[in-house]
């Protein structure tokens, strides 16, 4: 058996031989501060690796020898016996085999860390006391410097690392290099077309040219290993039965209210067995791994936000249509999604607005540092008069409850300006609105 510091060693000199490969660039940027750890977080297979291959190359561009990077992925399988009292192996070995960086300022990169107990231990000595930057990825929200060990507190920086967006999506496939300033016949054709294969591809990176079947194959495996290195092997669940249930019936109201009573009594009524507690931290593990996100009801009070249970929606639309059987009533779902996913990317925290009135409002949408604040509705189209009257009295409703003097609808196709007020705007558009 190869000791541990042999196991390292390969894995080091792999890497420094290794070409890095082709990347399409990502819209986003490391903020380097000294002494501060760079934490990228983000759901597997969303490209946080690459987005690190990235780095690396501009690195190396600047003229930073390959060999004064490190770069370690927790989930190799030759790591599985990987423990805390290793850590020290990594400086051992690596400044074992480089004596000369002792004094330079090298770059480490650690993928999937938080699978080893106590790493923060480790990261917090290696920014106190050696010269370095460092850089972490995770696919656990628990890595956000909010809820990161008390060790790190301060010390990191999170950048959260989402499928591509529509613009990404553009500049991928070779569409368009940056946004469209303009939106002539032409460039609205090709956006329209574009769309429609973003609504139905998704945006994780490594699905992007694959043919259907093919991509479905994919993206379900995507799930499969979320559930299983995320929450069965990470949180030690063993009633996987329900959770692949949940997450069924999550993706299949994605952008619905979901309440743990109402399901608690289907898996009963199915005579499956499962707690009201291990459902609620079954959901909490699923929105850890950035598979689902929460949008609360707007309201100050605690009260109206415990009767009344948060949205859910699912990380990507591609997801949704290799998990979920279509038809007419999903687009509307899918559209939402679009638009939700697009919110949280800018740095938007949404809420739904429920009025006096009982009318709805989809997303109140704040930005976490500019403090703006967008009120948006989702419409699939204007041609469905019925269902277009009443998504419009929901937003005029909730414009007169929040005191907001503009809103937006979202619609797959239609623009215009109602009242002076309200901008009508197509997704292809909107998704593309700095």
């Amino acid at each position: 058996m190869p000791t541990m510091k042999n196991v390292i060693s390969q894995l080091i000199d792999d890497f420094h031989e290794r070409k890095l490969p082709e990347l399409a660039n990502r819209n986003k940027e490391f903020s380097e501060v000294a002494g501060k750890a760079d934490v990228v977080i983000g759901m597997r297979r969303s490209g946080k690796t690459w987005f690190c291959y990235q780095k690396i190359k501009e690195l190396i561009a600047s003229g930073i020898k390959k060999e004064e990077i490190l770069y370690l992925n927790f989930e190799d399988d030759r790591l599985l016996e990987f423990n805390v009292n290793n850590f020290q192996g990594i400086l051992d070995v690596y400044f074992g085999k480089y004596p000369e960086h002792r004094n330079a300022r090298c770059y480490f990169f650690f993928d999937e860390i938080q699978r080893i107990d106590q790493w923060e231990m480790f990261i917090r000595r290696l920014l106190d006391t050696e010269n370095l930057q460092i850089f972490i990825t995770g696919s656990s929200s628990k890595l956000l410097g909010s809820e990161i060990a008390t060790s790190l507190r301060g010390r990191s920086l999170p950048i959260e690392i989402f499928p591509f967006s529509f613009e990404e999506f553009l500049k991928f496939h070779g569409l368009f290099s940056g946004s469209p300033k303009t939106f002539g016949a032409n460039t609205a054709s090709v956006l329209r077309k574009a769309v429609k294969d973003y609504l139905e591809v998704g945006g994780f990176p490594e699905v992007q040219k694959l043919d259907r079947n093919l991509r479905i194959e994919v993206l379900q495996g995507y799930i499969d290993s979320v559930l299983l290195k995320d929450i069965i092997e990470r949180h030690k669940v063993s009633n996987i039965l329900v959770l692949k249930h949940l997450v069924r019936h999550i993706m299949n109201s994605s952008g619905g209210q979901f309440s743990v009573n109402k399901f608690f009594n289907t898996m009963k009524s199915m005579s499956i067995k499962c707690t009201k507690n291990s459902l609620y931290e079954y959901l909490e593990h699923l929105t850890d791994a950035f598979l689902f996100y929460k949008v609360p009801i707007h309201s100050r009070s605690e009260k109206s936000r415990l009767i009344n249970p948060a949205k859910i929606y699912t990380i990507d639309t591609g997801l949704l249509n290799a998990m979920t059987f279509r038809n007419a009533y999903n687009y509307g779902q899918l559209l939402e999604t679009m638009v939700f996913m697009h919110l949280r990317r800018g740095g938007y925290d949404a809420e739904y607005v429920n009025t006096k009135d009982g009318r709805e409002a989809d997303f109140i949408a704040r930005h976490r540092i500019s403090g703006e604040t967008q009120l948006i509705q989702v419409c699939w189209e204007m041609a469905d008069k019925k269902t277009f009257a009443r998504e419009l009295r929901g937003l005029k409703s909730a414009m007169d409850a929040l005191s907001l003097s503009t809103g937006t609808i979202v619609t797959w196709d239609d623009e215009t300006i109602i009242e002076n007020k309200i901008k009508v705007i197509p997704i292809w558009k909107w998704l593309l609105e700095k």
